[in-house]
């Protein structure tokens, strides 16, 4: 058996909530890294017939990140709920 205690449904959702807002950091950085590149390379990419193929990940990036962010608002509730109340 292991020494450490058991996590709470608190501390679950505390480390789930630091990962995804780490996933959300660097799908931020993906999503305007893919912009710029997008920006610069439009019309070679149109040239090459390649441009549709950026766009749909651009579009997909995109609703991950929108769906990211509503799954990180949801937990920062949950976790409020299941925070003790502090006494006054």
């Amino acid at each position: 058996m292991s020494d450490e205690p058991s996590k709470t449904p608190l501390d679950h959702v505390t480390d789930t909530l630091a990962q995804l807002k780490e996933m959300r950091h660097y799908s931020k950085n993906n999503v305007e890294m893919l912009t710029t590149q997008w920006l610069l390379f439009d019309g070679e990419l149109k040239d090459l017939k390649q441009a549709e193929k950026i766009e749909r990940l651009m579009v997909s990036q995109g609703e991950f990140y929108d769906a990211l962010e509503v799954a990180i608002t949801e937990l920062e509730e949950l976790q409020g709920e299941l925070k003790p109340a502090t006494e006054e």
